[in-house]
């Protein structure tokens, strides 16, 4: 797997996370998330209504549950874009050496 590789500097990123666009970016995905929320509410009620299978309701929640997951990974990025930059940026810890 290719390292991920962040361009940009911490000062950009911290400016993005305080800026009105990014503010913007959280709030539209913070909708989509209730909205992924609400839709998984209303799949037990839907499925007596409709009797659907276990195994299609389950898949439903499955999917809705994944929305949900990338999307707390979209709002995280700013931060895990920081970690890899301080991560970058600490000396690697040598292993120490076997006299065996």
């Amino acid at each position: 797997m290719e390292e991920v590789r962040v361009n940009a500097t911490k000062d950009q990123i911290n400016e993005l996370k305080e800026s009105i666009l990014w503010n913007d970016i959280v709030n539209e995905l913070t909708m989509w998330k209730q909205g992924f929320n609400d839709e998984m509410m209303t799949i037990v009620d839907d499925s007596r209504d409709l009797n659907s299978s276990t195994a299609a309701v389950l898949l439903h929640m499955g999917d809705l549950n994944g929305r949900q997951k990338a999307v707390d990974y979209l709002l995280s990025l700013p931060d895990v874009f920081l970690q890899i930059l301080e991560d970058k940026k600490q000396p690697t810890e040598k292993e120490p050496e076997n006299d065996s």
